[in-house]
């Protein structure tokens, strides 16, 4: 009988490599994200228009690329050497960000560092299914969320002593970025081996066509538009960047809303993945949709940065609920050989969303401030909800 209860000690090492590799290119993604909204504003003078963009076109950009890197993995049979390249780009590009000396220049790096997530993303996604035992799908896509989810507010840490230290240089800050991006490709070059998918007998190699989208199941599919929806409800994290910034925060501590987020992310995200293994995938969703509806609701009245910091802490909490979930939900309905086709579509639906998503949201901010961009978050939060809460049951693990 399959242990119901497992532990850490249970999940594979290469999950754990993964997790760390994720740890130390988030610290350093994150080290630049924490700082680079007020960079744009005080410093480049971008509009907050212009910061929707920049970070919708390029959370977008990840999110569409991953569909191209899903199918060419499930084609070549080999995920590690699509994970490497991704992770590789990003890591050259962090230099790009402290030359930038216009709002293009910064485009284009988000741009080119969102293009290295998203070759990496499907496949790395699709290898730690490939890894991971079906009865600890859940744990292991939340326990590498969790680790990713420590170096995301990891890097916020460093930029904040770091910022005490170069006397509030973002440039020189942005600079120390490019070591723990180093670190992330050093362990995944030494530490991940790629299992023979064929002895789960798998096809060492499938046929090169999106066309397999359409054998996809119709549970799939109804991950792929709870995902949607998702991410219609919610915008960039440069926006809770901003809300804090404009309700006093110092910009020496702005990258602390960052570490506030993700500490609420890293410490619920493996517990959730449990959860679900247990309880069911739905439950921890509409539990997760539930506190972004209270998030937005308490950053849309906030007034002092304290409730910012409630709201924001919320956020995180959303994030560990929702995001390996969803990751989970994937692997749960998506046959092996086509794992990473299907990571692939369903990250371009959320791209699409997430683009719409932060371009509305600076629209909205421009025009109304951040309590219309956040009231409007926890309407689309709220219809979300509803919608989860009537629809048939999701699947559960396999």
């Amino acid at each position: 009988m399959t242990d119901s209860r497992p532990g850490l000690r249970a999940i594979p090492r290469g999950v754990w490599a993964l997790g760390f590799v994720s740890l130390f290119m988030d610290t350093s993604s994150e080290l630049v994200h924490g700082l680079l909204p007020v960079f744009l504003v005080s410093v480049l003078g971008a509009s907050m228009t212009s910061v929707g963009l920049i970070e919708g076109v390029a959370e977008a950009t990840a999110l569409v690329t991953k569909i191209f890197s899903g199918t060419l993995s499930d084609y070549l049979g080999r995920r590690k050497g699509l994970t490497v390249l991704g992770y590789g780009l990003a890591a050259v590009t962090k230099p790009l960000f402290p030359l930038a000396g216009s709002v293009g220049m910064v485009l284009t790096a988000r741009f080119i560092d969102r293009i290295g997530k998203g070759i990496r993303g499907a496949p790395r996604d699709a290898l730690v299914a490939d890894l991971s035992p079906p009865h600890l799908r859940g744990a292991s896509f939340g326990l590498r969320q969790a680790l990713d989810t420590v170096g995301a507010f990891a890097g916020p840490v460093i930029a904040i002593v770091a910022m005490g230290l170069v006397a509030n240089d973002i440039r020189a800050v942005f600079w120390i970025a490019v070591v723990p991006a180093l670190m992330s490709m050093a362990i995944l070059l030494a530490f991940v081996n790629e299992p023979d998918r064929r002895a789960d007998g798998s096809p060492a190699r499938v046929p090169l066509r999106l066309a397999d989208l359409t054998t996809l199941r119709p549970a799939y599919w109804a991950v792929v538009t709870v995902g949607a929806a998702l991410t219609l409800a919610r915008f960039s994290e440069a926006f809770l960047v901003l809300r804090a910034s404009g309700t006093g925060l110092a910009i020496t501590f702005v990258p602390l809303v960052l570490v506030v987020m993700n500490v609420a992310y890293a410490a619920s995200a493996y517990p959730a993945g449990v959860w679900s293994d247990r309880a069911g995938r739905r439950v921890v969703l509409l539990a997760g949709v539930a506190v972004l509806v209270l998030a937005d609701v308490v950053l849309a009245l906030a007034s002092t940065i304290w409730l910012v910091m409630v709201g924001v802490f919320l956020w995180g909490l959303h994030m560990g609920l929702t995001q390996g979930l969803l990751a989970t939900m994937v692997t749960d309905t998506a046959p092996a050989n086509l794992r990473g086709i299907a990571f692939g579509a369903f990250n371009l639906v959320s791209g699409v969303a997430m683009l719409a998503a932060s371009v509305l949201a600076g629209v909205l901010w421009d025009r109304f401030g951040p309590s219309g961009t956040f009231a409007a978050g926890a309407m689309f939060s709220l219809i979300s909800l509803v919608g989860f809460a009537l629809v048939g049951r999701q699947p559960d693990a396999t």
